[in-house]
């Protein structure tokens, strides 16, 4: 750390240095709260450094450590100087006075204090090491597991009633980081021009890849071992994967697919089957030279009662992580035996590596190319692309693949008042939710209030958590955030956007719905950016009329306006809607439809210090906290290929 040490460690107090080493509350990181040091205490260690960078608690810990190591290195340096003059001036009449214990005693005084120097250095090697193995992602895991450690046995959080709505939630008392958008504001109206890779991805793919899911290598399955029935629970991204899944599985097993169903969900509250959302007639038809698919089961099996007969399969049958030999080895008896399979929930099945090329290649196709909204989506997707755009520009490959070729009916004055060039516009996706802000135990700065608001929905809502929190310690809301387990606020989100470089004048499109806090939080948001939309404020009463009352037909309309953008930022890199338009746009959108993916961890480090840090420096931490994450490489192992298709098994590099 730059800047001076105390005197006590410059002169090497020994003492001190022992006894901050033996104190229950190390610097190094723990499981227990208690081991954390507090934000504040970290802002005020740095107050006395003007204008400096930002560091870690770890770096002002080890700093501390090493100043400690420096002081008893000088006092032994020390010692050894002055033995060795006493050893000089005073050694021949030591000798002779029969004195020779002394040396020796000095001596052994000085090899203690070496090796317990040098086992001191093991020992801190050793600390840090294990402050490396705690990195951001064990760490992350280490908080999991202490959140989900029975909650994994349970089924998923269900909601009693309706979700509620944001007017009706009350406003916090407080908005978070009030010195930043002051210091953002200053910065926005300054209008500086724009880092020249703010809307690039940051790292050019060394090799092209191009979209080729759509190529095939063997011949069409006829199906004839059974019927593959499935009903997907969730909301429209879970359900999106797990059709998706289910064609992989009618594949393994040589079956027949019917046409997906969706379970109704008291979370979404929406009714829409299959045929709502997505074009089934295409469907059926890209993947014919694939798998069977039919619209229902013959009429000879549907009076078939399939779990008295041993052919309802739910999820608590089957794991997440089973390979395609448990299917082959458990599934396949039962459907060559009753002709029907019902696989129920089927919650992100048959989705981690170790899958075969060919199956991943043929879910890739079926995200990528056989899924097509309906035309009445399309449609109203194709208007906010153009509302955004403000322009009837011609179509990418992206935009194509969303929308179609079908053109957005647009009147004669939105006609007229069209300008000659298409603005660029950023899309973000929001998630927070009440449900999601209860659910993360995290605080928000809305005081008393808050906490008691956001309890009373947890002890309704989330039973097992609530029961999960009285026998086990949870992290507190200081640690989470530290961590970067909390979701980001509208405040933070901005903030991020600012600190990145985006213009005041900026065309933003919010995706997400029943914002905690509601308009009045949303206005750190607008204030800054003045050109901010919704669906709801694009479309007339008219045409949002047919989608108002059906959540995952509006979060289709989110995905095309959300996938279509020139830039695209999640505050939260788990939301599986999220991760599907980021996949989307690497898939269709080249390298010039880049996706912000904050390292939340990160961020956090920089909001904590909100009341002292300078603006340039928050800029600077931002950007470096998005830089890398903002990089797209080819798919890592084991990850995900809707969210990472540049992967030989969904696309093809293009040759030189």
């Amino acid at each position: 750390m730059s800047g001076e040490e105390s005197p006590a460690l410059i002169a090497g107090d020994s003492s001190l240095f022992l006894a901050r080493f033996q104190s229950d509350n190390p610097r190094s990181w723990q499981g227990s709260p208690k081991t954390i040091v507090s934000p504040s205490v970290l802002s005020s260690s740095f107050d006395a450094v003007e204008g400096e960078q930002i560091f870690s608690s770890r770096c002002f810990g080890l700093s501390w450590v090493w100043g400690s190591v420096f002081g008893v290195l000088m006092m032994i340096s020390a010692l050894s100087g002055n033995d060795v003059r006493l050893s000089q001036s005073h050694g021949s009449r030591s000798m002779k006075d029969g004195r020779w214990w002394r040396r020796l005693r000095r001596r052994t005084l000085k090899v203690v204090l070496w090796a317990a120097v040098v086992g001191l250095f093991f020992l801190l090697n050793l600390l840090m090491f294990r402050r490396l193995q705690h990195g951001p992602t064990s760490r992350r895991e280490v908080l999991s597991d202490a959140l989900n450690t029975t909650l994994q046995a349970l089924p998923m959080p269900q909601f009693g009633g309706k979700r509620i709505s944001y007017e009706k939630v009350r406003m916090p008392r407080q908005v978070m980081y009030s010195r930043l958008l002051t210091l953002a504001t200053h910065s926005l109206a300054d209008a500086k021009s724009e880092p020249r890779d703010l809307w690039k991805e940051t790292l050019m793919p060394s090799i092209p890849w191009k979209p080729c899911a759509d190529q095939r290598s063997w011949e069409p399955s006829e199906g004839t071992n059974g019927y593959i029935l499935v009903s997907a629970n969730g909301g429209i991204s879970q359900q999106r994967v797990a059709i998706c899944n289910a064609v992989a599985i009618a594949r393994l097993l040589n079956s027949t697919l019917v046409l997906p169903q969706f379970l109704y969900s008291s979370v979404w509250q929406d009714s829409s089957q299959f045929s709502d959302i997505y074009n089934a007639e295409h469907f059926i038809n890209h993947l014919k030279d694939d798998i069977k698919i039919v619209k229902e089961l013959p009429v000879e099996l549907q009076s078939l009662d399939l779990e008295a007969i041993g052919s309802l399969m739910t999820d608590a049958e089957i794991k997440k992580e089973e390979k395609p030999s448990f299917y082959v080895k458990k599934i396949l008896p039962v459907l060559l035996k009753n002709k029907v399979v019902h696989l129920t929930g089927f919650g992100n099945r048959l989705a981690f590596d170790p899958i075969p090329f060919n199956l991943q290649r043929l879910r890739c196709r079926c995200n990528f190319h056989a899924l097509q909204f309906v035309k009445r989506i399309q449609e109203t997707g194709g208007l906010l692309i153009q509302r955004m755009r403000r322009h009837r520009s011609q179509q990418s490959q992206l935009e194509h693949s969303l929308v179609g070729s079908l053109p957005a009916k647009l009147d004669n004055n939105e006609r007229a008042a069209l300008p000659s060039v298409a603005y660029r516009y950023l899309s973000i996706h929001l998630r927070f939710e009440i449900d999601m802000a209860a659910y993360s135990l995290c605080y928000f700065g809305g005081g008393d209030e808050e906490m008691k608001e956001l309890e009373a929905y947890r002890q309704v809502h989330f039973p097992a958590l609530t029961a999960q929190r009285k026998s086990i310690k949870m992290p507190s809301p200081e640690v989470l955030r530290s961590e970067g387990q909390c979701p980001l606020t509208p405040e933070e989100a901005v903030l991020m956007l600012a600190a990145l470089g985006y213009k005041q004048k900026t065309r933003i499109y919010v995706a997400g719905a029943d914002i905690y806090g509601g308009k009045l939080r949303m206005a750190a948001l607008k204030s800054l950016y003045p050109n901010l939309e919704t669906k709801e404020s694009l479309l007339s009463s008219a045409e949002i009329e047919p989608f108002r009352h059906f959540s995952s037909q509006l979060a289709a309309l989110d995905f095309i306006a959300c996938a279509a953008a020139d830039a695209f930022a999640m505050t939260d890199s788990g939301s599986q809607l999220s991760s599907l338009v980021a996949g989307y746009r690497v898939y269709y959108g080249g390298t010039i439809h880049p996706t912000i993916r904050p390292n939340k961890r990160r961020l956090a480090s920089a909001f904590a210090r909100n009341s002292t840090i300078k603006w340039k420096y928050f800029e600077a931490s931002v950007r470096k906290a998005v830089k890398q994450s903002k990089m797209v490489e080819e798919r890592p192992k084991g990850r995900s290929i809707y969210r990472h298709p540049r992967c030989l098994e969904c696309m093809c590099p293009v040759p030189a």
